[in-house]
C-alpha cells in the first residue's frame, strides 16, 4: 500500500506531474489516517502529520515520489436561497448558529448537508430550499489552523 504523507492546496502543487486521483467526500477529506482507494484502484494510505481540510484540487504526496490529485466527490445537499443580501445573512446567521457546516456560494447561496429540521426552519424564515448533488466545501470557520485574532492564534 503506497503511503500519502504530505499536502498541497491547489495551486502549490504540479497538477500536471499527478500520476492517479481519488475522489473523496467532504468527510474523507478532512482527516489525518485513512485507507483509501484512487480512481484506478490503487490502495493508498493517507498519513498525514495532522489531520487537514483537503479541497478540491488538492495535491497529496506519495512517500516515494509523486502526486495523487483530489477530486470532490458530488453528494447530496440542500441549497438555500434568499430574497435579497441581507435576507441571506439572516438565513446564514441561523445556520451559523446552529453550529451547521455551510458553503456559502458565490451566486448568493448556501449549501448544507441535508437535516430536515435545519430545512424546516430555513423554510419557515421565508428561505427557499431545494435539494441537489454536488461537491461539497464548507467553510473551515474562524478556528481553522492559522486563524489568529485578540493576539492570539490556534494553531
Amino acid at each position: 500500500m503506497q503511503r500519502l504523507i504530505s499536502h498541497h492546496p491547489a495551486g502549490s502543487w504540479p497538477r500536471a506531474e499527478a500520476r492517479d486521483h481519488a475522489t473523496l467526500d467532504y468527510d474523507h477529506r478532512h482527516r489525518r489516517r485513512l485507507r483509501i482507494r484512487s480512481d484506478s484502484g490503487a490502495a493508498l494510505l493517507l498519513d498525514l502529520p495532522k489531520a487537514v481540510a483537503i479541497a478540491e484540487g488538492d495535491g497529496l504526496r506519495l512517500e516515494e515520489g509523486g502526486w495523487v490529485g483530489v477530486i470532490a466527490a458530488p453528494e447530496p445537499l440542500l441549497e438555500i436561497r434568499a430574497d435579497d443580501p441581507l435576507h441571506l445573512v439572516r438565513l446564514a446567521w441561523h445556520v451559523g448558529n446552529r453550529h451547521v457546516a455551510a458553503e456559502v456560494r458565490p451566486a448568493g447561496a448556501l449549501r448544507i448537508r441535508p437535516d430536515h429540521v435545519i430545512a424546516e426552519m430555513l423554510a419557515g424564515l421565508g428561505g427557499r430550499v431545494s435539494q441537489l448533488v454536488a461537491p461539497f466545501q464548507p467553510e473551515s470557520g474562524a478556528y481553522a489552523p492559522g486563524h489568529s485574532h485578540s493576539g492570539h492564534s490556534h494553531d
